[in-house]
């Protein structure tokens, strides 16, 4: 079943566990302090080691063509039978725009607009890190649509944890 659930580095076992999830893709700062949840195969777990930040700052890792590379190659060969979670540190912008940019990759008849509405229908706190996406556009060669998409919605509520969301890729939400 193709959804992606999209949760805060705290629910990850949780989340992984309710969902009977056989993937998962870790974006966080200090890749090391995540460990792969039970019931996942390393292979399974991709661990991207970057900071939520758009702009350069030092001493961070900023959001880069080779993140969005290696996201793009783990949604491709993500085989959809089994829901997929997607996390970052809370939940709001790095795992938010994962999620945003395979839906975006494995469903390009749906409109970019509509997968940015549909998530900010399920998650009031999402604000998708506008740098990832977008590199993702110009990866997927959406010509500024994907970008454009996120300032329709605007910036999510303030939080400390996002609220978690289930984007399903498998037909058109109301």
């Amino acid at each position: 079943m193709p959804v992606i659930h999209v949760c805060a580095w705290r629910l990850l076992n949780r989340k992984v566990a309710e969902t009977d999830a056989t993937g998962v893709v870790t974006l966080i700062k200090n890749i090391g302090q995540v460990e792969r949840p039970p019931g996942i195969a390393p292979e399974r777990h991709l661990r991207l080691d970057f900071a939520d930040i758009t702009e350069p700052r030092e001493g961070e890792v900023m959001p880069g063509t080779e993140h969005v590379a290696q996201l793009l190659g783990y949604f491709q060969a993500w085989d959809r039978r089994a829901p997929l979670v997607v996390h970052c540190y809370a939940g709001v912008s790095r795992s938010t725009a994962g999620a945003f940019i395979a839906a975006c990759q494995l469903r390009p008849d749906r409109d970019e607009a509509e997968w940015a509405g549909e998530i900010r229908r399920l998650s009031p706190t999402a604000t998708p890190n506008a740098r990832l996406v977008a590199l993702a556009d110009a990866a997927l060669g959406r010509n500024g649509r994907m970008i454009r998409a996120l300032e329709t919605i605007g910036r999510g509520e303030d939080c400390f944890d996002g609220v978690p969301f289930a984007l399903d890729l498998s037909h058109r939400q109301p």
